[in-house]
This record gives C-alpha cells, structure tokens and sequence, in this order.
C-alpha cells in the first residue's frame, strides 16, 4: 500500500443527514455512526423536535435547518444521506452531486424511471458516486436465502417459486405521514414503500422479470393510497414470485418460502435489525443480528436419497455491510453497495404493476 493509499484508509469520511425522522434517526444516523471510518458530522432538519434529538444523539454534529446550509460549505462533508420525504430525493441528491458531494438516496429512489435516470445522469455528469438505502438486501432470511442457493448441493433443485410478504395490522391510516400521500410524486402507498424492498429481493435472486401482475387496492376507510398489494412476477426457466404487502393483515402468512423440485426453505418472522435500531441497539453489540433458534427457518429436501427435515440456522442480519461497503467504495472509488441501475429495474416493475392493476392484465416487460 502507498502513503498517499494509507493516508486515504486512514481519514474519517464525515457524512451529512439530510431529514431526522425515521429514516435519518433510527436508520442511517446509527449505522453511520457505528462503521469504522465514518461519521455524523451534520444533520439537517427544520423541524424543532427533531433538532433537539439530533443535538441530543449527536452532540458533536451541525444541526442546519436547510440543505441550502450545507451546500455553502460542501468541502466539510464527504458524503451526503437524503433521508428526506420522497418528493424531495430528486431535486436534493441532484443539488448535493452538483455541489460536489457523493450521495446515498433513501428507498424509494424516486417516483419514477424517469426521475431516477435524472439523478444517475447527474451523477454520471458530476462523476460522483451515487448509491440508494435498499437495506432488506441485508435482511437475515435473504442473506439465508442466497446462501442455500449458492451452495454446491443443490438443496432445493430447479426453482420453481418464490413467496415474500411484508405484512402487518396498521388499520388506522395516518393523515399526513408521506406513506399516506396520493399525489404521485410523494411515491405513497405500500407499491413504493415495502414494494420497493420485496421486488429488490427477487430482482437480485431471479434477475429481471419478463412478465408483471398486480393487485393494487385501497382498504382501509379514509385511506388514499395502496394498503393491500400483491405482485406476481414472472422469470425465465419458469420462476415465479409471489409478493405480499399489507397493513391490514393480524395474522401474517410466512415472511419468505422458496420452493423447487427437491426442497423447500420456509420462515416466519422479520429481522430483527430495525426492532433492535429502535430499542437504541447497535452494531457490534452482543447479539446484534441474531435471533433465537425458535425463530430459524426449515428446509424440507433430499440429498442423496436421505430426506431432511430440519430447522436451519439463519444469517445474522447485517445492515452496517451497507456503509462499510459504501466507505470502502468512497476511499477506493470502487462501485457502490447498490448500484443505482438496479434500483430503476425495480421501478420499472413498480411502474409495470401500476399498469398491470389499472388495465386487470399482465404486462409484459418485453414490449
């Protein structure tokens, strides 16, 4: 390694939060803070309860109530975290990249394909790395799931269909919550919201989709957005996926099952990362990304003509991947830990079963 590569490793990359709710608070704040080489040097929000947390969590950080703020002084920061309402991750990652910054978008990345190309046409133009928060790619079920299927056994044989549901009981809609919001350019309603973190899931595992069905529908009374979704997709060599997404459901279905000719893997249960970011635990505590045996899914198979029917060990969860794998990006100029190309794939599908439920028709990504 050079001098000028271990001065590179050795610096501390100070990061900018822009929004202090959900997402900047219990999220992005505490990763950050908790990834070696990284830090929480400023956080903007306008709103006065949220300043105060922010001083409180991070007494060390700017607290700025605008982004106009930090683009006065762009070279104190290295990394920018848009945390913000959706309508605003556009114009906003756009304003960051320009003033010189590297950016991390939240989920959903836009509204549409066609603002999400903005923003990599910005970042292609500034030349400054561009990445989006798809977290659930580090869910402990799917780090599981992608190492059954890696394996040289072939545990389940040629797939067949694969179940994924984020599914909860919210029967109360929350007037003014951006989830809520039916104007198309707050990207409301669960399709964006947990859809953007299922159809990413099975994008990664299966590639993508050559047909798309949806049932977009409203439920709840006074509700103005999408709160019981299901999307079908459709891959080569005959994979199917089975989405789920609701707030109105007091029993949950299994959170994934996967199935092909020889065996099926099942499980129940989130992760437990974003339970455990909100009880103020963090990474590299004992326990981190763990649950019990009770909680670990089962494979049903057969190798070599000996059946197995057992509970299987699941991964732990690991959210911090996300930032070490973007640090490392930053300091090497290395590609990014999701890449933005892949995220407009999943709006594609997104804009895809919008369709698909208007019309009552699959739609064929082909055409």
């Amino acid at each position: 390694m050079s001098s000028s590569d271990a001065e590179l490793m050795a610096k501390t990359l100070r990061v900018a939060i822009l929004g202090y709710g959900l997402a900047g608070a219990v999220f992005h704040a505490p990763l950050i803070a908790s990834t070696p080489g990284m830090m929480v040097a400023a956080i903007v929000t306008g709103h006065p309860t949220r300043q105060e947390r922010a001083r409180h969590d991070f007494p060390t950080a700017r607290v700025l109530p605008t982004a106009d703020d930090l683009w006065h002084d762009p070279s104190a920061y290295d990394l920018v975290v848009v945390a913000t309402p959706n309508r605003t991750h556009v114009p906003l990652g756009i304003a960051a990249m320009k003033a010189g910054l590297p950016v991390v978008v939240d989920k959903p990345m836009a509204a549409s394909v066609a603002d999400a190309e903005q923003l990599i046409a910005t970042s292609n133009s500034a030349g400054k790395l561009l990445s989006v928060f798809q977290n659930r790619r580090w869910d402990n079920d799917f780090l599981t799931i992608r190492q059954l299927l890696s394996t040289d056994l072939d545990l389940l044989g040629p797939l067949t269909r694969f179940e994924s549901r984020y599914e909860r009981y919210r029967p109360a809609p929350r007037p003014g919550a951006w989830r809520e919001l039916p104007a198309h350019e707050e990207a409301g309603g669960l399709l964006y919201d947990l859809g953007s973190h299922l159809i990413d899931q099975a994008l990664q595992l299966f590639g993508k989709p050559i047909r798309v069905y949806a049932e977009v529908v409203t439920r709840r009374p006074g509700a103005e957005v999408d709160d019981d979704t299901f999307v079908a997709l459709e891959f080569g060599r005959g994979v199917r996926a089975h989405l789920w997404m609701s707030v109105i459901v007091r029993i949950p279905g299994p959170r994934v099952r996967i199935s092909g000719l020889r065996g099926t893997y099942e499980k129940w249960g989130l992760d437990p990362q974003e339970d455990a970011l909100r009880a103020g635990m963090r990474p590299g505590e004992p326990g981190w990304g763990l649950e019990p045996r009770e909680r670990w899914g089962r494979l049903s198979t057969e190798i070599s003509g000996v059946r197995i029917d057992s509970p299987i060990e699941t991964l732990p969860g690991a959210y911090e991947q996300y930032y070490a794998l973007l640090r490392d990006a930053l300091m090497t100029g290395g590609p990014p830990p999701v890449n933005p190309a892949d995220v407009v794939d999943t709006l594609r599908v997104i804009e895809a079963a919008q369709r698909s439920a208007q019309i009552n028709a699959i739609v064929d990504m082909n055409v």
